[in-house]
């Protein structure tokens, strides 16, 4: 049975952490391959579990150090039926690796958690397409057809919640949306933007959410952005505008290059995680309500820890 299913803890405010660039981390960091960037692949032996759950094991740790709650995030960006064709999957093997991933979240909470530490089980879900670039753009019902089956897994399992991470265009959101509402699971949605600040198709962020809330009924608990360096988004959002207050989470990328230059980059770029914090902290002094921060693209357990002390420090 789900713990905060019904009530996810980060709704009322309080500070949670999340984790940073997983691909980031098991390549650069701990020399593993991941074919299509598919980290739930590690799942299939001991030593990728063991790899997985040595990631998490500083990030938990920076969580209780500081008694601020952590959302556990499944290393199942890519675990969809297209990609995982790619891989050599079936849709059994498919299932089971995601009810692995879950599973190896809940030994880490079962393991961690504290009242101060709530650690929150989230199901990760990807787009169909290329993170960075949509192509082959589906409607809002072949979306929620496409991920409904990932979802219902998920809904299986002990999962408190669905992140759609790194969503590039609203319908996929809508669709998204509503199949882990169809699930009775609460969902949270993540967009990226270019440098302008707006999704990859050209609209606007202030656009994408309103259309998602619009189609959905405020179907999302929350709106997350990810996958983009804060200088990219922070024109964006215009404070005091009341559709910002949709958005409780960040994840930014440690670089500042766009997603082109990333794509072609072949060496790690982790930015400045002493800088990293400070821009958090400085955002969260006109966005007060964003309250979940991790990282993504070139981060790690150092960017999250540096969040967490700039906006102590605050």
């Amino acid at each position: 049975m789900s713990k905060y299913r019904t009530a996810l803890p980060q709704l009322n405010g309080e500070l949670f952490l999340t984790d940073g660039g997983i691909e980031t981390t098991l390549i650069f960091h701990q020399g593993f391959e991941l074919p299509h960037f598919a980290a739930f692949d590690l799942l299939k032996n001991g030593e990728g579990r063991e790899g997985l759950r040595k990631y998490f094991q500083p990030y938990v740790e920076i969580a209780k150090k500081h008694g601020v709650g952590f959302v556990l995030e499944s290393a199942t960006w890519r675990a969809s039926p297209d990609w995982a064709e790619q891989l050599g999957y079936t849709p059994e093997a498919l299932r089971d690796a995601n009810r692995k991933a879950i599973e190896l979240l809940r030994e880490i909470r079962e393991a961690h958690e504290s009242d101060q530490t709530k650690l929150v089980i989230s199901g990760c879900v990807g787009p169909r397409g290329d993170g960075y670039s949509p192509d082959n753009l589906m409607t809002e019902q072949e979306a929620e057809r496409y991920h409904a089956g990932q979802i219902r897994t998920f809904a299986g399992t002990i999962a408190d919640m669905i992140t759609a991470i790194t969503m590039t265009y609203a319908e996929e959101a809508i669709g998204v949306a509503r199949a882990a509402i169809a699930a009775d699971m609460p969902v949270v949605i993540s967009f990226t933007v270019e440098t302008d600040g707006k999704l990859p198709t050209g609209q606007t962020l202030k656009d994408a959410i309103e259309q998602v809330d619009a189609a959905t009924d405020n179907g999302p608990a929350y709106y997350m952005i990810n996958c983009a360096h804060t200088t990219h988004f922070d024109g964006a959002l215009a404070a005091g505008e009341e559709w910002t207050k949709r958005i409780r989470g960040l994840r930014a990328n440690a670089s500042r290059l766009s997603h082109a230059e990333l794509d072609e980059a072949v060496e790690l770029d982790d930015g400045n995680p002493e800088e990293f914090g400070t821009q958090h902290r400085d955002l969260r002094s006109s966005f007060s309500h964003v309250n979940v921060i991790g990282g993504c693209c070139g981060t790690d357990h150092r960017h999250v820890e540096n969040v967490c002390r700039a906006i102590a420090a605050h």
